[in-house]
Protein backbone atom coordinates (compact mmCIF):
# COMPACT_ATOMS: atom_id res chain seq x y z
CA UNK A 1 0.00 0.00 0.00
CA UNK A 2 1.04 3.32 -0.99
CA UNK A 3 2.23 6.04 1.85
CA UNK A 4 0.13 9.09 1.38
CA UNK A 5 1.32 11.88 0.04
CA UNK A 6 1.02 13.98 2.72
CA UNK A 7 2.62 11.73 5.19
CA UNK A 8 5.41 11.30 2.76
CA UNK A 9 5.93 15.67 2.87
CA UNK A 10 5.77 14.85 6.82
CA UNK A 11 7.94 12.46 7.13
CA UNK A 12 10.58 14.46 4.86
CA UNK A 13 9.80 17.69 7.23
CA UNK A 14 10.58 16.19 9.94
CA UNK A 15 13.68 14.90 9.42
CA UNK A 16 14.98 17.62 8.10
CA UNK A 17 13.25 19.95 10.64
CA UNK A 18 14.39 18.18 13.61
CA UNK A 19 18.18 17.48 12.22
CA UNK A 20 18.81 20.78 10.65
CA UNK A 21 16.42 23.72 12.31
CA UNK A 22 13.18 24.71 10.99
CA UNK A 23 14.64 28.18 9.74
CA UNK A 24 17.18 26.77 7.65
CA UNK A 25 15.07 24.41 5.82
CA UNK A 26 12.87 26.33 2.75
CA UNK A 27 9.90 25.03 1.29
CA UNK A 28 11.65 24.32 -1.91
CA UNK A 29 14.51 21.99 -0.23
CA UNK A 30 10.93 20.07 1.12
CA UNK A 31 9.65 19.36 -2.42
CA UNK A 32 13.05 18.73 -4.15
CA UNK A 33 13.21 15.79 -1.57
CA UNK A 34 9.86 14.59 -1.93
CA UNK A 35 10.32 15.08 -5.76
CA UNK A 36 6.80 17.05 -5.63
CA UNK A 37 5.39 19.88 -7.37
CA UNK A 38 5.42 22.75 -5.33
CA UNK A 39 1.17 23.01 -5.64
CA UNK A 40 1.08 19.83 -4.17
CA UNK A 41 3.13 20.46 -0.86
CA UNK A 42 0.56 23.81 -1.02
CA UNK A 43 -2.80 21.70 -1.76
CA UNK A 44 -1.68 18.98 1.63
CA UNK A 45 0.04 22.23 3.73
CA UNK A 46 -1.13 25.91 2.67
CA UNK A 47 1.96 27.50 4.65
CA UNK A 48 5.17 26.16 5.87
CA UNK A 49 3.49 27.74 9.27
CA UNK A 50 0.63 24.63 8.78
CA UNK A 51 3.65 22.33 7.99
CA UNK A 52 5.67 22.41 11.06
CA UNK A 53 2.38 22.97 13.35
CA UNK A 54 1.27 19.41 11.07
CA UNK A 55 5.21 18.01 11.80
CA UNK A 56 4.61 18.92 15.34
CA UNK A 57 1.57 17.59 15.63
CA UNK A 58 2.11 14.41 14.48
CA UNK A 59 5.39 13.88 17.09
CA UNK A 60 3.16 15.14 19.95
CA UNK A 61 0.69 12.05 18.85
CA UNK A 62 3.57 9.71 18.38
CA UNK A 63 5.43 11.15 21.99
CA UNK A 64 2.41 10.78 23.68
CA UNK A 65 1.01 7.09 22.84
CA UNK A 66 4.73 6.14 23.44
CA UNK A 67 4.16 7.50 27.03
CA UNK A 68 0.25 6.51 27.57
CA UNK A 69 1.96 2.87 26.74
CA UNK A 70 4.05 3.19 29.72
CA UNK A 71 1.11 3.87 31.90
CA UNK A 72 -1.06 1.27 30.77
CA UNK A 73 1.49 -1.31 31.58
CA UNK A 74 0.97 -3.11 35.46
CA UNK A 75 4.17 -1.93 36.64
CA UNK A 76 3.77 0.33 39.41
CA UNK A 77 3.60 4.39 39.48
CA UNK A 78 6.85 4.21 40.91
CA UNK A 79 8.36 2.07 37.96
CA UNK A 80 6.29 3.52 35.59
CA UNK A 81 8.10 7.22 36.29
CA UNK A 82 11.46 5.19 36.36
CA UNK A 83 10.32 3.69 32.68
CA UNK A 84 9.67 6.69 31.50
CA UNK A 85 13.11 8.39 32.19
CA UNK A 86 14.55 5.17 31.02
CA UNK A 87 12.91 5.50 27.69
CA UNK A 88 14.16 8.90 27.69
CA UNK A 89 17.38 7.77 28.27
CA UNK A 90 17.19 5.35 25.24
CA UNK A 91 16.17 8.31 22.89
CA UNK A 92 18.87 10.35 24.20
CA UNK A 93 21.35 8.18 23.99
CA UNK A 94 21.53 8.47 20.05
CA UNK A 95 23.72 10.64 17.72
CA UNK A 96 20.32 11.66 16.08
CA UNK A 97 18.89 13.09 19.58
CA UNK A 98 18.28 16.46 19.11
CA UNK A 99 16.61 17.76 22.25
CA UNK A 100 12.68 18.55 22.57
CA UNK A 101 11.42 18.60 19.37
CA UNK A 102 9.07 21.13 20.89
CA UNK A 103 11.42 23.33 22.33
CA UNK A 104 13.35 23.69 19.55
CA UNK A 105 10.55 24.82 17.49
CA UNK A 106 9.60 27.36 19.75
CA UNK A 107 12.41 28.96 19.99
CA UNK A 108 13.00 28.83 16.19
CA UNK A 109 9.30 29.53 15.46
CA UNK A 110 8.11 30.90 18.37
CA UNK A 111 6.24 34.00 16.42
CA UNK A 112 3.80 31.14 15.20
CA UNK A 113 0.75 31.20 17.01
CA UNK A 114 0.20 27.55 15.38
CA UNK A 115 3.31 26.22 16.45
CA UNK A 116 3.28 27.83 19.66
CA UNK A 117 0.04 26.44 20.56
CA UNK A 118 0.89 22.48 19.63
CA UNK A 119 4.21 22.80 21.98
CA UNK A 120 2.13 24.36 24.99
CA UNK A 121 -0.46 21.33 24.10
CA UNK A 122 2.00 18.87 24.19
CA UNK A 123 4.03 20.04 27.45
CA UNK A 124 0.29 20.11 29.08
CA UNK A 125 -0.12 16.51 28.00
CA UNK A 126 3.17 15.27 29.27
CA UNK A 127 1.98 17.09 32.11
CA UNK A 128 -1.12 14.83 32.36
CA UNK A 129 0.89 11.46 31.76
CA UNK A 130 2.39 12.50 34.93
CA UNK A 131 -0.82 13.48 37.26
CA UNK A 132 -2.23 10.27 35.89
CA UNK A 133 0.70 8.24 37.49
CA UNK A 134 0.46 10.07 40.41
CA UNK A 135 -3.44 9.28 40.75
CA UNK A 136 -3.14 5.78 41.68
CA UNK A 137 -0.85 6.45 44.53
CA UNK A 138 -3.68 8.56 46.53
CA UNK A 139 -1.07 11.34 46.94
CA UNK A 140 -2.70 15.17 46.19
CA UNK A 141 -0.45 15.50 42.74
CA UNK A 142 -0.11 19.12 41.77
CA UNK A 143 3.28 19.33 43.37
CA UNK A 144 5.32 16.45 42.88
CA UNK A 145 3.31 16.17 39.20
CA UNK A 146 5.02 19.74 38.30
CA UNK A 147 8.07 18.60 39.80
CA UNK A 148 8.05 15.80 37.72
CA UNK A 149 7.51 17.03 34.59
CA UNK A 150 10.10 19.99 35.22
CA UNK A 151 12.68 17.00 35.64
CA UNK A 152 11.86 15.08 32.51
CA UNK A 153 12.11 18.77 30.62
CA UNK A 154 15.01 19.64 32.03
CA UNK A 155 16.70 16.27 31.22
CA UNK A 156 15.89 17.45 27.88
CA UNK A 157 17.15 20.36 27.74
CA UNK A 158 20.69 19.62 29.31
CA UNK A 159 21.02 16.32 27.24
CA UNK A 160 20.65 19.20 23.79
CA UNK A 161 22.87 21.39 25.47
CA UNK A 162 25.59 19.40 26.81
CA UNK A 163 25.14 15.77 25.05
CA UNK A 164 25.34 13.38 27.86
CA UNK A 165 22.68 11.68 27.95
CA UNK A 166 23.28 10.76 31.37
CA UNK A 167 21.64 13.35 32.52
CA UNK A 168 18.35 11.49 31.94
CA UNK A 169 19.22 8.99 34.09
CA UNK A 170 20.13 11.42 36.58
CA UNK A 171 16.84 13.31 36.04
CA UNK A 172 15.16 9.77 36.48
CA UNK A 173 17.19 9.24 39.87
CA UNK A 174 15.84 13.16 41.30
CA UNK A 175 12.38 11.85 40.04
CA UNK A 176 12.12 8.51 41.35
CA UNK A 177 13.31 10.67 45.03
CA UNK A 178 10.50 12.91 44.67
CA UNK A 179 8.06 10.50 44.15
CA UNK A 180 9.24 8.83 47.41
CA UNK A 181 8.98 11.86 49.49
CA UNK A 182 5.65 12.35 47.95
CA UNK A 183 4.41 8.87 48.57
CA UNK A 184 6.14 9.45 52.31
CA UNK A 185 4.82 12.78 52.80
CA UNK A 186 1.07 11.34 52.35
CA UNK A 187 1.87 8.68 54.26
CA UNK A 188 3.26 9.85 57.61
CA UNK A 189 5.11 6.85 60.11
CA UNK A 190 3.07 5.95 62.57
CA UNK A 191 3.16 7.08 66.23
CA UNK A 192 4.74 4.37 68.41
CA UNK A 193 3.26 3.56 72.20
CA UNK A 194 5.51 4.39 74.59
Amino acid sequence: MRTPISDQILAVAGALFYTEGIRAVGIDRIIDETRIAKATLYRHFPSKDHLVAAYLSQRHARVIRSLRDVTGTALSPRDQIALIFQQLFEKADSPEFCGCAFALAVAEYGDSERVVSVARQHKSAVRDIFKAVLAHTGVPTDQPVAHLALLYEGALATVAVGRDPQAVLLARDCALAVFDLAIGSNHPPKETKQ
